[in-house]
C-alpha cells in the first residue's frame, strides 16, 4: 500500500491523499487549498495523479477544505464513484454549487471593475459544473463496510460536524485511519468522535496542535458582546462558517434570549447556505446533541435574508441588530458588504468565532491591521474586532491524545501530522511523543509513504 500526501500538509487546507494498492486507487478527501494566495494558486495546477486511473473519491466530510476540488475532478472528466456519509453528501449539495456560484461572481466582478491580471478571468468551476458533479456521491452510513477493488472501507463517527468521519481502509493486510477532522468530546451541538480500532498507521489532523481551548464559557463571552454593542447601539457582525458554526451561534442567541441574558434584538441569518444547513441539522437530529425543540429554537432566532434584496436591505438599519453571514474568515461571501459598510463605525462591533488561517482578512483583522482590500479598496477599521475560541469544532491536543488513549491502537502504531500550521504540527509532534509510545512524525506535501 501506499499513500502520496498531495494536501493538507503543513497547512490546514486542501486536504488529499491517494491510496494506492496493488490494483486500485482511492483519493481519501479532496479539499480546495485556502488562505494564502501561493496556496490558492495550487488549485489551478494539475492534480499529480491519473484521474483516468483513479477508483474512488472518500470524503471524510463536507467542509470545502476537504470536498470542495471535487467538482474540478468532474471538469477533467472524472465519473468514478465518491462515496461519504449521507449527511455530508446533503450539505455538499449547499456547499459545492455555492462554492462554484461565489467563483462565478467574483470573476465577473473582477472582469467588470478590471481587478485581475488575466483579461477575462474565470472561475475554478461554476455552478453548474458542481451540481452535475453531485451525481457522483454514493451515500453510506457510519459502520457500513464498502469495498473498491481490493480495498475495504468504512466511516466512524468524527464528531466535528455533521456528516464528518474517521476513514478506516484495510487493503494488502494492512490497516491505516485517515482522521478527517476531530470533534471535541463535550461539542455544544455535536456528539463525541468513536474511538479508532487497533491501525498499522493513522493520518491525524493536527489544527490544534499547539492549543488549548479557551476554558472560558462561550454563553458569557457572547452576552456580554452582545449587552456592550447593543449599550452603544451599534450593529454586531459576525463572520460565520455556514456548517457548524452558524448554528452553534444561532443556539446560543436563541438560548440567551429565553433566558434573558441578552435583549430581544433582531438577528439576522445572511446566507442563504447557512439556512439551509440549519434545515439539514434537523433533518439529521440523531446525528447531534440538540432535541427537536431545540432546533426549532435555533432556526426561529433569527431572520432569513435569502435574497440579495433583502441582505441590501439591512443597509437601512439604524439600531442595534446582529448580522450572522458568510464567510467564517472573511475571504467572501455577503459579511464582506456589511464590512464595507459598518467597518469605519466606531460602534460595530466584529465577532469571529473560530479560527482564522493565515493569510485570510480575519487573520489579518485579528493581528490588529488598521484597513483591509475588499473588492479592490482598502476599508478603515474603526470597529472593535474580538474572537471567541470556544466554538471551535476542532479537539485541541490534548483532546486528540484522550481520543488516542480510548481508541485501540497499538503503542507503535505510527501517526502522520496533517492537517495543521508548521507550529502547531512540530508543537503536536512534541507532545505526542512526550505523552505516547507512538512514533509520530509530520507529513510532507508531495511525500510518499509505502507500508
Amino acid at each position: 500500500m501506499r499513500i502520496t500526501f498531495l494536501g493538507g500538509t503543513e497547512t490546514v487546507t486542501g486536504s488529499k491523499y491517494l491510496l494506492e494498492s496493488g490494483t486500485s486507487r482511492i483519493l481519501v478527501d479532496c479539499g480546495l487549498f485556502q488562505g494564502y494566495k501561493w496556496l490558492r494558486e495550487r488549485n489551478w495546477q494539475p492534480l499529480p495523479l491519473d484521474i483516468d486511473k483513479l477508483d474512488a473519491v472518500v470524503l471524510t466530510h463536507a467542509h470545502l477544505d476537504h470536498s470542495g476540488n471535487v467538482p474540478v475532478l468532474y471538469k477533467n472528466a472524472y465519473r468514478k464513484p465518491v462515496y461519504t456519509h449521507h449527511a455530508t453528501k446533503a450539505l455538499c449539495g449547499i456547499l459545492l454549487p455555492d462554492s462554484g456560484h461565489i467563483q462565478e461572481e467574483d470573476a465577473k466582478y473582477y472582469a467588470r471593475h478590471r481587478l485581475s491580471k488575466h483579461e477575462s478571468p474565470q472561475p475554478l468551476y461554476e455552478r453548474a459544473t458542481a451540481e452535475r458533479s453531485l451525481e457522483l456521491f454514493e451515500p453510506v452510513e457510519f459502520g457500513e463496510t464498502f469495498t473498491v477493488g481490493d480495498i475495504t472501507l468504512h466511516l466512524q463517527g468524527a464528531g466535528h460536524i455533521l456528516g464528518a468521519g474517521s476513514l478506516i481502509v484495510e487493503a494488502e493486510g494492512k490497516r491505516v485511519g485517515f482522521s478527517g477532522d476531530v470533534g471535541r468530546p463535550n461539542d455544544m451541538l455535536m456528539n463525541p468522535p468513536q474511538p479508532l480500532p487497533e491501525l498499522d498507521l493513522l493520518l491525524l489532523e493536527s489544527t490544534y496542535g499547539n492549543r488549548r481551548h479557551d476554558a472560558a464559557d462561550p454563553f458569557e463571552q457572547l452576552a456580554g458582546i452582545v449587552n456592550e454593542t447593543a449599550g452603544q447601539g451599534g450593529a454586531l457582525l459576525i463572520p460565520s462558517f455556514a456548517v457548524g458554526r452558524a448554528q452553534a451561534l444561532q443556539h446560543m442567541l436563541a438560548t440567551l434570549t429565553l433566558e434573558g441574558r441578552i435583549p430581544r434584538m433582531p438577528v439576522y441569518l445572511d446566507s442563504p447556505m447557512a439556512i439551509s444547513v440549519s434545515d439539514i441539522y434537523c433533518q439529521y437530529s440523531s446525528q447531534h446533541r440538540l432535541s427537536h425543540d431545540q432546533c426549532h429554537q435555533m432556526c426561529d432566532v433569527a431572520t432569513y435574508t435569502r435574497s440579495m434584496e433583502d441582505s441590501k436591505a439591512l443597509a437601512e438599519l439604524n439600531y442595534p441588530h446582529i448580522i450572522i453571514a458568510g464567510s467564517g474568515m472573511a475571504t467572501g461571501g455577503r459579511i464582506l458588504h456589511h464590512f464595507k459598510r459598518l467597518l469605519k463605525e466606531h460602534r460595530t462591533t466584529v465577532l469571529f468565532t473560530g479560527y482564522q488561517a493565515g493569510g485570510t482578512r480575519g487573520a489579518k483583522m485579528l493581528e490588529g491591521t488598521e484597513s483591509v482590500k475588499i473588492h479592490g479598496k482598502w476599508i478603515p477599521i474603526k470597529a472593535r474586532v474580538e474572537v471567541m475560541h470556544g466554538l471551535s469544532g476542532h479537539g485541541d491536543y490534548v483532546d486528540i491524545q484522550h481520543w488516542l488513549e480510548q481508541s485501540r491502537l497499538a503503542k507503535n502504531t505510527a501517526i502522520k501530522l496533517v492537517h495543521g500550521e508548521p507550529d502547531a504540527l512540530e508543537a503536536m509532534c512534541d507532545h505526542l511523543r512526550r505523552t505516547t509510545q507512538h512514533r509520530v512524525e509530520v507529513a510532507v506535501y508531495r511525500s510518499i509513504l509505502t507500508l
